[in-house]
Protein backbone atom coordinates (compact mmCIF):
# COMPACT_ATOMS: atom_id res chain seq x y z
CA UNK A 1 0.00 0.00 0.00
CA UNK A 2 1.78 3.38 -1.10
CA UNK A 3 0.76 6.40 1.62
CA UNK A 4 1.52 9.37 2.36
CA UNK A 5 1.15 12.20 5.27
CA UNK A 6 0.25 15.41 4.91
CA UNK A 7 1.48 17.75 7.68
CA UNK A 8 2.22 21.65 8.84
CA UNK A 9 5.87 20.14 8.68
CA UNK A 10 7.93 21.91 5.52
CA UNK A 11 9.61 19.35 4.41
CA UNK A 12 9.08 16.40 1.75
CA UNK A 13 10.80 12.54 1.45
CA UNK A 14 10.52 9.44 4.18
CA UNK A 15 11.62 8.82 7.62
CA UNK A 16 14.59 6.83 8.39
CA UNK A 17 15.00 4.66 11.70
CA UNK A 18 17.63 6.80 13.49
CA UNK A 19 16.25 9.74 13.35
CA UNK A 20 16.83 11.78 16.14
CA UNK A 21 13.45 13.52 16.25
CA UNK A 22 11.63 10.17 16.22
CA UNK A 23 8.05 11.45 17.83
CA UNK A 24 4.81 9.68 17.17
CA UNK A 25 3.53 11.02 13.37
CA UNK A 26 7.56 10.25 12.60
CA UNK A 27 7.26 7.16 14.23
CA UNK A 28 4.13 6.35 11.63
CA UNK A 29 5.53 7.86 8.88
CA UNK A 30 8.90 5.27 9.31
CA UNK A 31 7.40 2.32 10.21
CA UNK A 32 4.28 2.47 7.36
CA UNK A 33 7.09 3.39 4.62
CA UNK A 34 5.21 6.42 4.00
CA UNK A 35 5.78 9.59 2.14
CA UNK A 36 5.48 13.04 4.10
CA UNK A 37 4.67 16.56 2.41
CA UNK A 38 3.81 19.97 3.59
CA UNK A 39 0.20 20.11 3.82
CA UNK A 40 -0.88 22.67 1.20
CA UNK A 41 2.19 20.75 -1.38
CA UNK A 42 1.07 18.98 -4.08
CA UNK A 43 2.00 15.26 -4.45
CA UNK A 44 4.38 13.99 -6.93
CA UNK A 45 2.65 9.99 -7.52
CA UNK A 46 -0.70 8.31 -6.81
CA UNK A 47 -1.18 7.06 -3.39
CA UNK A 48 -3.69 4.59 -1.82
CA UNK A 49 -3.97 6.50 0.95
CA UNK A 50 -3.46 10.18 2.22
CA UNK A 51 -3.28 11.14 5.77
CA UNK A 52 -3.54 14.47 7.09
CA UNK A 53 -2.89 16.01 10.22
CA UNK A 54 -5.17 19.42 10.63
CA UNK A 55 -2.66 21.81 11.86
CA UNK A 56 -3.91 22.99 15.29
CA UNK A 57 -3.01 26.36 14.89
CA UNK A 58 -4.52 27.08 11.25
CA UNK A 59 -7.79 24.55 10.44
CA UNK A 60 -8.61 26.27 7.45
CA UNK A 61 -7.35 23.75 5.28
CA UNK A 62 -8.39 22.44 1.54
CA UNK A 63 -8.10 18.82 0.85
CA UNK A 64 -9.34 19.50 -2.86
CA UNK A 65 -5.91 19.15 -4.09
CA UNK A 66 -5.34 16.10 -2.50
CA UNK A 67 -8.27 14.15 -3.73
CA UNK A 68 -7.14 13.22 -7.01
CA UNK A 69 -4.05 11.67 -6.22
CA UNK A 70 -4.74 9.79 -3.02
CA UNK A 71 -7.90 7.07 -3.83
CA UNK A 72 -8.29 7.55 0.31
CA UNK A 73 -8.64 10.59 2.70
CA UNK A 74 -8.20 10.01 6.55
CA UNK A 75 -7.54 12.39 8.96
CA UNK A 76 -5.78 12.04 12.05
CA UNK A 77 -6.85 13.46 15.37
CA UNK A 78 -4.43 16.40 16.59
CA UNK A 79 -4.88 17.18 20.10
CA UNK A 80 -7.86 16.41 22.15
CA UNK A 81 -11.07 15.62 20.57
CA UNK A 82 -12.42 19.00 22.20
CA UNK A 83 -9.67 21.17 20.81
CA UNK A 84 -11.20 22.46 17.97
CA UNK A 85 -13.87 24.01 20.29
CA UNK A 86 -11.38 26.71 21.47
CA UNK A 87 -11.52 27.74 17.27
CA UNK A 88 -14.13 30.77 16.68
CA UNK A 89 -17.40 29.33 15.32
CA UNK A 90 -16.64 29.44 11.84
CA UNK A 91 -13.18 27.52 12.27
CA UNK A 92 -15.15 25.21 14.60
CA UNK A 93 -17.27 24.71 11.17
CA UNK A 94 -14.50 25.06 8.90
CA UNK A 95 -12.73 21.88 10.70
CA UNK A 96 -15.87 20.01 10.38
CA UNK A 97 -16.55 20.43 7.19
CA UNK A 98 -12.97 19.16 6.56
CA UNK A 99 -13.80 16.19 8.30
CA UNK A 100 -16.55 15.45 6.59
CA UNK A 101 -14.49 15.23 3.31
CA UNK A 102 -13.08 12.32 4.92
CA UNK A 103 -13.50 8.68 3.47
CA UNK A 104 -12.77 7.71 7.38
CA UNK A 105 -10.78 9.57 10.34
CA UNK A 106 -8.08 7.94 12.81
CA UNK A 107 -8.60 9.12 16.19
CA UNK A 108 -5.62 8.53 19.58
CA UNK A 109 -8.34 6.45 22.08
CA UNK A 110 -10.84 4.60 22.57
CA UNK A 111 -13.33 7.30 23.95
CA UNK A 112 -12.14 9.67 21.21
CA UNK A 113 -13.61 6.97 18.54
CA UNK A 114 -16.75 7.17 20.41
CA UNK A 115 -16.57 11.07 20.14
CA UNK A 116 -15.95 11.43 16.27
CA UNK A 117 -17.88 8.28 15.16
CA UNK A 118 -21.06 10.17 17.23
CA UNK A 119 -19.81 13.48 15.78
CA UNK A 120 -19.56 12.60 12.41
CA UNK A 121 -21.13 9.45 11.89
CA UNK A 122 -18.02 8.23 9.87
CA UNK A 123 -16.04 5.12 10.68
CA UNK A 124 -13.18 5.80 12.96
CA UNK A 125 -10.09 3.77 13.65
CA UNK A 126 -8.08 4.18 16.30
CA UNK A 127 -4.09 4.42 15.73
CA UNK A 128 -2.17 3.67 18.69
CA UNK A 129 1.13 5.86 19.54
CA UNK A 130 4.20 4.41 18.25
CA UNK A 131 8.04 4.04 18.90
CA UNK A 132 10.60 3.31 16.99
CA UNK A 133 13.06 1.44 19.08
CA UNK A 134 16.27 1.42 16.53
CA UNK A 135 18.24 3.89 18.56
CA UNK A 136 17.02 3.36 22.48
CA UNK A 137 18.31 -0.10 22.80
CA UNK A 138 21.11 0.60 25.01
CA UNK A 139 18.75 2.06 27.62
CA UNK A 140 17.00 0.82 31.00
CA UNK A 141 19.14 1.59 33.43
CA UNK A 142 20.05 -0.42 36.58
CA UNK A 143 20.38 2.29 39.06
CA UNK A 144 17.01 4.88 38.79
CA UNK A 145 15.38 7.44 41.23
CA UNK A 146 13.44 10.34 41.51
CA UNK A 147 9.68 11.64 40.23
CA UNK A 148 9.68 12.38 36.32
CA UNK A 149 6.46 14.67 35.74
CA UNK A 150 4.88 13.93 32.35
CA UNK A 151 4.33 17.67 31.80
CA UNK A 152 4.07 21.26 33.53
CA UNK A 153 1.97 23.47 34.83
CA UNK A 154 -0.83 24.73 32.49
CA UNK A 155 -4.33 23.38 32.51
CA UNK A 156 -3.29 21.32 29.27
CA UNK A 157 -0.93 19.02 30.40
CA UNK A 158 -2.53 19.44 34.25
CA UNK A 159 1.05 19.62 36.01
CA UNK A 160 0.09 20.77 39.32
CA UNK A 161 -1.78 17.39 40.25
CA UNK A 162 1.26 15.52 39.14
CA UNK A 163 3.59 18.03 41.12
CA UNK A 164 1.63 17.18 44.24
CA UNK A 165 1.71 13.46 43.77
CA UNK A 166 5.56 13.40 42.76
CA UNK A 167 6.03 14.79 46.54
CA UNK A 168 4.70 11.53 48.04
CA UNK A 169 8.04 10.25 47.09
CA UNK A 170 10.24 12.32 48.93
CA UNK A 171 12.68 12.33 46.01
CA UNK A 172 13.82 15.11 43.63
CA UNK A 173 11.53 15.84 40.81
CA UNK A 174 11.54 16.73 37.16
CA UNK A 175 9.93 18.08 34.41
CA UNK A 176 10.94 18.69 30.72
CA UNK A 177 10.34 22.01 29.06
CA UNK A 178 7.93 22.18 26.88
CA UNK A 179 5.87 24.77 24.79
CA UNK A 180 3.30 25.42 27.19
CA UNK A 181 5.36 26.10 30.46
CA UNK A 182 4.35 28.91 32.62
CA UNK A 183 5.56 31.67 34.62
CA UNK A 184 7.06 30.86 37.92
CA UNK A 185 7.25 27.18 37.41
CA UNK A 186 11.14 27.44 38.00
CA UNK A 187 10.61 29.04 41.85
CA UNK A 188 8.55 25.84 42.69
CA UNK A 189 9.71 23.77 45.22
CA UNK A 190 12.05 20.21 44.65
CA UNK A 191 11.05 20.91 40.51
CA UNK A 192 14.01 20.72 38.09
CA UNK A 193 13.14 21.38 34.73
CA UNK A 194 14.86 19.50 31.62
CA UNK A 195 16.34 21.46 28.91
CA UNK A 196 14.87 21.32 25.28
CA UNK A 197 16.28 17.69 23.45
CA UNK A 198 15.54 15.42 21.03
CA UNK A 199 13.14 12.62 20.97
CA UNK A 200 16.55 9.97 21.01
CA UNK A 201 17.54 12.35 24.34
CA UNK A 202 14.65 12.15 26.49
CA UNK A 203 14.26 8.47 26.23
CA UNK A 204 17.80 8.46 27.57
CA UNK A 205 17.24 11.10 30.23
CA UNK A 206 13.75 9.78 31.21
CA UNK A 207 15.51 6.01 31.72
CA UNK A 208 17.36 7.79 35.09
CA UNK A 209 14.04 7.76 36.97
CA UNK A 210 11.86 5.47 39.11
CA UNK A 211 8.59 7.03 38.51
CA UNK A 212 6.32 8.79 36.55
CA UNK A 213 3.37 10.84 37.23
CA UNK A 214 1.50 12.35 34.61
CA UNK A 215 -2.09 13.03 35.88
CA UNK A 216 -3.02 15.07 32.29
CA UNK A 217 -6.93 15.10 31.82
CA UNK A 218 -6.35 16.55 28.21
CA UNK A 219 -6.74 12.81 26.05
CA UNK A 220 -4.29 12.70 23.10
CA UNK A 221 -1.34 10.63 22.16
CA UNK A 222 -0.25 9.52 25.54
CA UNK A 223 3.51 9.03 24.86
CA UNK A 224 4.58 9.70 28.40
CA UNK A 225 3.43 6.47 29.55
CA UNK A 226 4.14 4.66 26.58
CA UNK A 227 7.57 5.60 27.05
CA UNK A 228 7.74 4.45 30.62
CA UNK A 229 6.22 1.82 29.94
CA UNK A 230 8.45 0.68 27.10
CA UNK A 231 11.59 1.35 29.85
CA UNK A 232 9.13 -0.49 32.70
CA UNK A 233 8.94 2.72 34.70
CA UNK A 234 5.57 2.87 36.72
CA UNK A 235 3.80 5.60 35.68
CA UNK A 236 0.65 7.00 37.56
CA UNK A 237 -2.08 8.84 35.28
CA UNK A 238 -5.80 9.57 34.80
CA UNK A 239 -8.50 6.97 32.72
CA UNK A 240 -9.60 7.69 29.52
CA UNK A 241 -5.94 7.46 27.76
CA UNK A 242 -5.54 4.39 26.55
CA UNK A 243 -1.78 4.08 26.98
CA UNK A 244 -2.29 4.61 30.41
CA UNK A 245 -5.28 2.30 30.88
CA UNK A 246 -3.44 -0.32 28.86
CA UNK A 247 -0.20 -0.53 29.98
CA UNK A 248 -0.22 0.91 33.48
CA UNK A 249 -3.67 -0.13 33.96
CA UNK A 250 -3.71 -0.70 38.10
CA UNK A 251 -1.78 2.83 38.42
CA UNK A 252 -4.68 4.63 36.54
CA UNK A 253 -7.32 6.65 38.44
CA UNK A 254 -10.57 8.53 37.70
CA UNK A 255 -9.65 12.05 36.26
CA UNK A 256 -9.74 14.46 39.71
CA UNK A 257 -9.33 11.62 41.88
CA UNK A 258 -6.27 12.67 44.11
CA UNK A 259 -6.83 10.79 47.20
CA UNK A 260 -6.44 7.72 44.84
CA UNK A 261 -3.31 9.01 43.31
CA UNK A 262 -1.93 9.45 46.54
CA UNK A 263 -2.53 5.93 47.84
CA UNK A 264 -0.76 4.22 44.95
CA UNK A 265 1.91 6.69 45.47
CA UNK A 266 2.92 5.83 48.44
CA UNK A 267 2.11 1.85 47.32
CA UNK A 268 4.63 2.38 45.45
CA UNK A 269 7.00 3.88 47.45
CA UNK A 270 6.84 1.31 50.00
CA UNK A 271 6.34 -1.59 48.57
CA UNK A 272 9.25 -2.70 46.48
CA UNK A 273 6.77 -6.05 45.11
CA UNK A 274 4.02 -3.86 44.09
CA UNK A 275 6.57 -1.52 42.39
CA UNK A 276 8.16 -4.30 40.57
CA UNK A 277 5.03 -6.37 39.17
CA UNK A 278 4.09 -2.41 37.91
CA UNK A 279 7.30 -2.04 36.16
CA UNK A 280 7.29 -5.73 34.64
CA UNK A 281 3.86 -5.87 33.94
CA UNK A 282 4.15 -2.33 32.21
CA UNK A 283 6.61 -3.33 29.94
CA UNK A 284 5.22 -6.71 28.67
CA UNK A 285 1.96 -5.32 28.70
CA UNK A 286 4.05 -2.59 26.03
CA UNK A 287 5.34 -5.68 24.01
CA UNK A 288 2.03 -7.49 24.06
CA UNK A 289 -0.05 -4.44 22.85
CA UNK A 290 2.37 -1.55 21.35
CA UNK A 291 5.01 -3.04 20.00
CA UNK A 292 6.10 -1.74 16.19
CA UNK A 293 5.19 -5.28 14.58
CA UNK A 294 1.43 -5.49 16.61
CA UNK A 295 1.11 -1.62 14.85
CA UNK A 296 1.75 -3.08 11.66
CA UNK A 297 -0.15 -6.12 11.79
CA UNK A 298 -2.76 -4.19 13.14
CA UNK A 299 -2.59 -1.73 10.90
CA UNK A 300 -2.75 -4.43 7.76
CA UNK A 301 -5.58 -6.25 9.32
CA UNK A 302 -7.87 -3.11 9.19
CA UNK A 303 -7.49 -2.38 5.71
CA UNK A 304 -8.14 -6.02 4.86
CA UNK A 305 -11.15 -6.03 6.64
CA UNK A 306 -12.16 -2.40 5.02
Amino acid sequence: MEIAFFTEGNWVGKVTRDDPNMRTEMAWICTLNADHYNINDTPNKQYDLGIIIIPKKDPEFNSNHLRQYCTQLASMQEGPHWYFQDYPLNRQIWFYNTLMEMDFLFVHNDIDKRYFEGLTGKQCRVLPSLMIEDSIKDVFSKSRSGVMMGGNFCNWYGGFDSYMIAQQFNTDVCVPSMGRKISGEEQMDNLTHLSYMNWIQWIHELDKYKYGVHLMRTHAAGTFALNCAYLGIPCIGYQGLDTQMLLHADLSVPIGDIAAARKIAEKLRKDEEFYLYCSNKAKSNYKELYHENKFNTTFTEQFKIS
